[in-house]
């Protein structure tokens, strides 16, 4: 299986930081976040890393090449003269590098703990989404859960962790252009062709200077 790590957003909630450089490569302890993610991805077993980068995206495929100083193939599906694409309309753009199996992508600007698993099968279904417990920044969530199956509408409802199993059939219909996920899944979901687990190990979203502060505080503190 191939992972896919979202790096292009612009990160204008983390300005003035990602003014000059991409937030992929802020630093989490003594490393990049993106590098965290790209030997996490080797321990768990995965070969083959596409990141689609545009701001300052030179600077990403810069710092890691490709991928063989860290034991990994990385391939660039570079978005720098579109712009960013969002999720689903980069997806859809590094479909080529990503090849008709089911593809794992995880987005660039979260940390935690979970083991990609480089043999999920999805099944009948095409999507398979990692679920968290919902952050102070999210406290309403944005899916249900009803036992494996994904809901748009539920009483309770849970954070999506930015960490997913596709099937690249789910983007037949997106055009290679600015596109959103969040809209496909709720489309699928309503098809009941996503499913989910709730993970409930260290997960966070680094999407502002104050929580890039306190996760780095936690490691100068232990």
């Amino acid at each position: 299986m191939k992972a896919m790590i979202l790096a292009a957003g612009r990160g204008e909630r983390m300005r003035p930081l990602t003014d000059e450089l991409p937030k992929p490569l802020l630093k989490v302890g003594d490393k990049a976040l993106i590098l965290w993610h790209v030997q996490k991805l080797l321990a768990c077993g995965f070969k083959e890393i596409v990141i689609n980068i545009a701001h300052l995206g030179f600077k990403i495929a810069e710092a890691l090449g490709d991928g063989s100083k860290y034991g990994v193939k990385i391939l660039y599906s570079d978005e720098q003269d579109s712009g960013a694409l969002e999720s689903a309309g980069g997806i859809k753009k590094a479909l080529p590098l990503l090849g008709d199996d089911t593809f794992l992508v995880v987005n660039g600007d979260i940390f935690c703990d979970y083991d990609f698993d480089v043999n999920f099968d999805l099944g009948d279904k095409l999507a398979h989404l990692i679920l968290v417990k919902n952050p102070k920044h999210n406290p309403n969530g944005d899916f249900g859960l009803k036992e494996t199956l994904v809901l748009n509408e539920s009483d309770y409802k849970y954070t999506f962790s930015g960490i997913g199993y596709y099937n690249p059939k789910m983007f037949d219909n997106v055009a290679c252009a600015k596109s959103a996920l969040a809209p496909l899944l709720r489309e699928n979901i309503k098809n009941q062709m996503v499913t989910a687990t709730l993970y409930n190990g260290d997960w966070h979203d680094i999407g502002t200077p104050q929580r890039l502060k306190e996760i780095n505080d936690r490691f100068h503190n232990d």
